[in-house]
């Protein structure tokens, strides 16, 4: 999230007290008695308020959590491990899709992930459809990913399920569970 977008979203969340708004609408009020140069500013002013209230209203957790999982995809597709493991939470455990072992330290989280420093440049991730379901502090996201590249000129697809878990951690949205695997050849 940008930083104006946090500040937007932020205003907006002071706004929703009514006395708040009352407050900030009166000021508006008083510009308004200013000359033609302070009534356009506050034309512009309310203008950017109205197109920007929609947007805010909207975002809640499960968009958030959705940006999340977005961020994993992609930290994933700039083979950045230290992104990735960056939105794990240090009590994370995962189960990765080619991992023969449980991960269940920052340390072990980290070592799965290395890979992604030798992964060829056509690397990707693609998420597909997911399901996301708040609780709380704790979220879940079940869907399906597709892990792709190019070998020895030829693309390899690889479609995976995946199961998430998050939690919210001062206003942050971190992975505690993640488990992965790849679809049944059918």
């Amino acid at each position: 999230m940008s930083l104006s977008n946090y500040r937007l979203q932020s205003t907006a969340a002071r706004l929703r007290s009514p006395r708040r708004l009352s407050r900030a609408l009166g000021e508006l009020r008083n510009l308004g008695r200013g000359g033609p140069l302070m009534k356009r500013s506050l034309v512009v002013l309310m203008s950017l308020l109205i197109l920007a209230a929609p947007s805010v209203a909207f975002a809640g957790p499960k968009e958030d959590v959705g940006a999340a999982t977005q961020a994993w995809i992609d930290a994933m597709n700039n083979h950045n491990p230290e992104r990735v493991v960056a939105l794990y939470d240090a009590e994370a455990v995962l189960w990765g899709t080619r991992s023969p072992t449980l991960r269940d330290t920052p340390a072990t989280v980290r070592d799965y992930f290395k890979v992604l420093q030798t992964v060829p440049s056509s690397y990707k991730v693609v998420l597909g459809e997911q399901r996301i379901r708040i609780y709380g502090d704790l979220a879940l996201n079940t869907g399906s990913y597709t892990f792709s590249e190019d070998r020895d000129g030829k693309p390899v697809t690889r479609p995976a399920r995946f199961s998430f878990v998050y939690r919210n951690r001062d206003g942050r949205w971190l992975i505690v569970d993640h488990h992965s695997s790849a679809v049944p050849a059918q």
